[in-house]
């Protein structure tokens, strides 16, 4: 697990000046993000409130019937344990007339109609409150591609992008978030019994090491196998890094003029000033 460690009090001090920096250069001063009761959202929500001050952050609970209630719990715990001001806003509803409009969609799609009814929620929130939007998606699922896209993987700014799911949880400890939230399997909360790595096909421990490896100290495949690891396993991770490449990208844009947005005209911001 070495390849994963990192010192908690520095990358926490580099999250929270990333964090404030990256909203104060839009002009505005608050963020507003989903609150579900796992790692990743307490996580973000804590590192926000450290940057910005407890009262410019909200955080959204948005329940689906199906939703196991120890979640709402959970983010109401940590709501509570950062001083953040939270909003509930149940889900179901939205979810059952588009799911009644598109007649009767299979878990997957339901999922994605979930996810994406919850960031318009948020969305919402921010036009309202004149804030960002806080993004809580982890290195790990941006890498495997699990999110739904435009649904919680849309957001401005992200402080997880770049700490994989391991990562997240040496945080989270070291700030002391709620114990509850901690020892609860990684949801995304979208069915009754879901988990993340049920559904991925492996755990996350030996997800972030074949990640670690392949990404960061960028070992070929059969040099990641002879560290112990199975063929199957790491073919199987390295796969969906490439099959969710777009995922991770802006549109593609075809080239006509001579600085085209994204491949000759690079300034993400500033470009203006």
């Amino acid at each position: 697990m070495h390849h994963l460690a990192i010192d908690p009090v520095a990358v926490c001090a580099h999250l929270e000046h990333f964090i404030q920096e990256s909203v104060g250069c839009t002009g505005l001063e608050r963020v507003a993000l989903g609150l579900s009761g796992g790692v990743d959202s307490a996580l973000a929500a804590a590192l926000a409130a450290r940057a910005l001050g407890k009262n410019k952050v909200l955080g959204i609970r948005m329940p689906w019937e199906g939703a196991n209630p120890a979640s709402l719990k959970d983010a109401e715990a940590v709501a509570e344990s950062l001083g953040i001001r939270m909003e509930t806003i149940d889900i179901t509803p939205m979810v059952k007339a588009f799911a009644a409009a598109l007649g009767d969609p299979d878990p997957l799609r339901l999922g994605n109609i979930m996810a994406r009814a919850r960031m318009t929620i948020i969305f919402d929130f921010c036009s309202a409150w004149k804030a960002i939007p806080l993004g809580t998606s982890n290195k790990t699922e941006l890498l495997l591609g699990y999110g739904t896209w435009y649904g919680d993987l849309a957001s401005a700014v992200n402080p997880l992008g770049d700490l994989y799911k391991q990562q997240v949880f040496t945080l989270a400890r070291h700030l002391e978030l709620p114990e509850s939230v901690l020892q609860k399997a990684p949801s995304a909360d979208l069915e009754a019994g879901q988990t993340d790595e049920d559904d991925l096909g492996w755990d996350y421990e030996t997800i972030d090491r074949v990640l670690v490896r392949a990404v960061d100290m960028r070992l070929t495949e059969d040099r990641i196998v002879e560290e112990g690891f199975s063929r199957e396993t790491v073919a199987g991770i390295l796969s969906r890094v490439g099959t969710y490449h777009f995922k991770r990208s802006l549109p593609v844009i075809p080239k006509l003029s001579s600085r085209t947005i994204g491949l000759d005209w690079l300034y993400l911001r500033d470009a203006g000033r």
